[in-house]
């Protein structure tokens, strides 16, 4: 069940983040974010959270911050992406956006056939963000150096 986050559920977002992140806090390019204090939504099953989406809203694009799922393969962040997707067009906006690293080949791959374009890469990024966050890790999934953002938009038909 996708609902929006809310006052009430913010210290299970806040968990989710520490338990599958270690922290709720992301650095990246555009920006350092809480992401349990953003907008988003959730996907809870016995009132445990499986999924989450969480994003900010600039000006004409709705950029993405978090997306996770514990479980793949079951539709569920393919559905959060349609939650966020359905509020971009409610509120008029022309593309989305989000900033993934130059290891996440999985996210690449799922973004991609889902419509989503590749639109700059931003050499050094996760290098610059590992100086305010020291946590963020070396060497990425498969083994890959982990150094540059990937950004991805999507441009918002009506």
């Amino acid at each position: 069940m996708i609902e929006p986050i809310t006052p009430s559920t913010r210290d299970a977002v806040r968990s989710f983040f520490i338990d599958a992140w270690g922290s709720s806090e992301m650095v990246i390019s555009t920006g350092t974010y809480d992401c349990a204090t953003l907008d988003g939504f959730v996907w809870s099953e016995a009132q445990v959270i499986i999924g989450l989406v969480t994003y900010v809203i600039r000006e004409d694009e709705l950029e993405i911050i978090s997306l996770d799922s514990l479980q793949e393969k079951r539709g569920i962040g393919s559905a959060l992406l349609d939650e966020v997707e359905r509020l971009a067009k409610h509120h008029q906006l022309e593309r989305l956006s989000l900033i993934t690293t130059n290891d996440n080949l999985r996210a690449l791959s799922f973004y991609q056939r889902r419509g989503w374009r590749l639109a700059r890469i931003i050499p050094g990024a996760v290098d610059a963000a590992r100086l305010h966050k020291p946590s963020i890790p070396v060497i990425g999934e498969h083994g890959i150096p982990l150094h540059d953002e990937i950004v991805l938009s999507k441009i918002i038909t009506t």
